[in-house]
């Protein structure tokens, strides 16, 4: 089983390197689901991986220009302080409380992924966002992230290409430097109430690591729309598995149809409707 777990691991670091967010997304229901540890614990542990995995992963991003250095480190620096409450109030709440709230957000979000944003005409490219707008987006992710005891790429990342404005890759790259500062900030939170099995912990974050150093390295070569597409789909799958593993039997069911029906809705907007929603890109 530790095997199992150590190779899953690998897809943490992938997943965080290529599309700068999914790391706790995955992290989470492997330690759940696979490893059997507690939702508290693994929520915790999580948040040291994807730390960790995070900060070895800026690297080759950063190599590649696709760090925006000023924007990354005020908005991680505002999401420290939300993250640190967050885990303070999140290693009091109930367990499934916390993971049916982390399935809801990363649906949420991954819908506003696929839907994508409209890049105005002469839009600024590459361009640091305002000192203000920085901090208060940080401040707020870093209290849900920090609360749910996700990295907060599945959050990070839409709020600088769709609020920000920046290019998919430049997001991607920027926001492991944020998950960077936000995991470690709500793992202290966390620590004062929970208790990691240590071994564990740094065997799965050396697996990760290795998968971070390769997907920052795939990363450049994906084009945008495929990047951003790629990412909630991902969000979107990973969230379903939780909320249904999360859910009252007998609400298993119609959040399945609720689901399929809503697919079905969004393939036939995007084959046959023109003016579909879904049709807008993140302008690279």
């Amino acid at each position: 089983m530790f095997v199992l777990v150590l190779a899953l691991s690998v897809l943490i670091g992938l997943s965080l390197g290529v599309l700068g967010g999914g790391g706790s997304i995955l992290t989470v229901p492997i330690l759940v689901y696979v490893a059997g540890l507690d939702p508290k614990e693994a929520i915790a542990t999580s948040l040291f991986v994807v730390g960790v995995t995070s900060a070895a992963g800026v690297v080759s991003h950063a190599r590649g220009g696709r760090v925006m250095w000023r924007t990354g480190l005020l908005f991680g620096l505002a999401g420290m302080a939300g993250a640190f409450v967050g885990g303070l109030v999140g290693g009091h709440a109930p367990g499934q409380l916390l993971l049916l709230a982390f399935a809801l957000m990363m649906v949420a979000t991954s819908l506003a992924m696929l839907r994508g944003r409209r890049t105005p005409e002469g839009a600024k490219k590459h361009a640091e966002l305002p000192l203000f707008r920085v901090l208060l987006d940080g401040a707020v992710v870093g209290l849900v992230t920090g609360l749910v005891g996700a990295g907060g790429g599945f959050l990070v990342v839409p709020a600088l290409a769709l609020l920000g404005g920046l290019p998919m890759s430049v997001a991607v790259g920027t926001s492991l430097v944020v998950i960077a500062m936000k995991s470690f900030a709500g793992l202290a939170g966390y620590l004062t109430s929970v208790q990691l099995d240590w071994g564990l912990t740094l065997g799965v974050t050396a697996a990760a690591v290795v998968g971070s150093v390769v997907g920052g390295r795939l990363a450049g070569r994906i084009p945008e729309a495929t990047l951003r597409r790629g990412f909630g789909w991902f969000v979107l799958v990973m969230g379903v598995f939780v909320l249904v593993q999360q859910a009252p039997a007998a609400m298993v069911v119609p959040i399945v149809l609720t689901v399929a029906l809503v697919a079905v809705a969004a393939t036939a907007c995007w084959r046959f409707v023109n003016a579909c929603p879904l049709r807008r890109v993140v302008s690279a």
